[in-house]
């Protein structure tokens, strides 16, 4: 049985609503049949409407103002100036009702079926000091899948379309698939013109182009009205994770780690939403994803060049994983090229350091280790012993 549809069969029953099973049955992945036999064999009665309320004339105007996030007692008085004459108390009751079943409904909206359902948003201007006193002003990228709640984070120096896409494009990578249907927030580089109860979102050309290319349904969510609670949940404690970092960091690469790290934690705790562990749910929540496009389709995508500033390790990060290259090159920035699997370093125009992309956290090309090893652990250590060493170093890595 599919407990979701069975669920929400029995809620619009008792709300007196009359589903549209073709449209369910898409959403949920399903036969429309199915739909259709959840809901004609419970036997809860639909709730018959009661005599005319003197809210009645009112109620689109309610709740446009509740979508809105307004009081009960100043849409009182708002709509009172409409003629309204009825209690306040008629009008509090009512509005705490829809605000309750609202926030259910955005529940409800948000336990997907495996693979259908993503949400994305920004944690926007972030601002953090490093041990310096420079200011940072960042943007956190941030992407949820609806069943298992893995979210995938990405810091940003901006928010344009590209690096919109490129960061999704990456988040379907971590992910290994792409949901059937993705939610955005009314942001600028998806939509021209932002949903409102009056009429429907036009969703960019480019963007568009984009979800196509990728497979995935862009679902525009009306603006001011966040439709779940799973990705302010992140957001927020994103938010509460970093701001203990203040005076901790000294580089975007530092606090780049940093998110990498929340990211692992959030993923591998238990959600307050499922209380269930992330990347355990995600292991079944792979097998209903879409797969990813051919890399080519994927790298047309990557327009901006990928700039990365090396670390004290001698390493920069791609896709959550470190890729070795000589210590000379420590605190440059370097531009990181993608092809058929290649990732290439590029320093001056000249390809400093080429690695095969893999999943392993630590990638080390031989030479580069000896290198490290030489300028500083152990630097006063015969080149033989260096070399064993960096040979055992590369096993242990391989094994992790």
């Amino acid at each position: 049985m599919r407990k979701d549809i069975y669920e929400r069969m029995i809620i619009m029953k008792k709300e007196g609503i009359k589903p549209n099973y073709a449209e369910i049955a898409r959403r949920r992945d399903c036969d429309y049949r199915t739909v259709r036999r959840y809901f004609e064999q419970d036997v809860v009665p639909i709730r018959k409407h009661s005599k005319p309320s003197k809210l009645d004339l009112y109620k689109q105007i309610i709740e446009e103002k509740v979508d809105l996030g307004c009081t009960a007692s100043s849409i009182y008085h708002f709509i009172k100036t409409k003629g309204y004459l009825g209690k306040y108390s008629i009008l509090r009751d009512y509005v705490k009702s829809r605000k309750v079943e609202g926030i259910h409904k955005a529940t409800i909206r948000f336990e997907t079926f495996p693979g259908l359902q993503a949400q994305v948003d920004w944690k926007e201007s972030m601002k953090l000091i490093n041990k310096n006193g420079k200011l940072f002003e960042i943007n956190v990228f941030l992407m949820l899948l609806g069943y298992s709640r893995t979210k995938y984070m990405k810091l940003t120096i901006d928010r344009n379309q590209d690096t919109l896409m490129s960061c999704m494009i990456e988040g379907f990578e971590y992910f290994g698939g792409i949901p059937k249907e993705i939610l955005f927030d009314n942001m600028k580089a998806v939509v021209d013109q932002s949903k409102t109860n009056y009429h429907n979102a036009v969703i960019n050309e480019t963007f568009y182009q984009f979800s196509k290319d990728m497979g995935f349904e862009v679902i525009p969510c009306r603006a001011y009205r966040p439709q779940t609670k799973g990705k302010v949940e992140a957001l927020a404690k994103l938010t509460s994770r970093l701001e203990p970092y203040n005076y901790e960091f000294e580089t975007l690469d530092d606090l780049n780690e940093i998110v990498n790290n929340v990211l692992t934690d959030i993923n591998n705790g238990v959600s307050l939403a499922t209380n269930e562990v992330p990347t355990k749910k995600l292991e079944k929540e792979k097998e209903y994803l879409l797969p990813l496009p051919n890399q080519d389709l994927l790298n047309n995508y990557f327009t901006k060049p990928l700039t990365r500033i090396v670390t004290k390790e001698s390493m920069v990060t791609y896709m959550n994983n470190k890729y070795s290259l000589d210590p000379k090159y420590i605190g440059k920035t370097v531009i990181l090229e993608v092809n058929n699997n290649c990732l290439s370093i590029i320093y001056n125009k000249k390809i400093i350091a080429t690695h095969i992309i893999s999943s392993k956290k630590f990638n080390y090309r031989k030479q580069d280790m000896v290198s490290i090893l030489k300028s500083d652990a152990m630097r006063f250590k015969k080149d033989e012993d260096i070399e064993d060493f960096a040979k055992k170093q590369m096993e242990i890595y391989d094994k992790i």
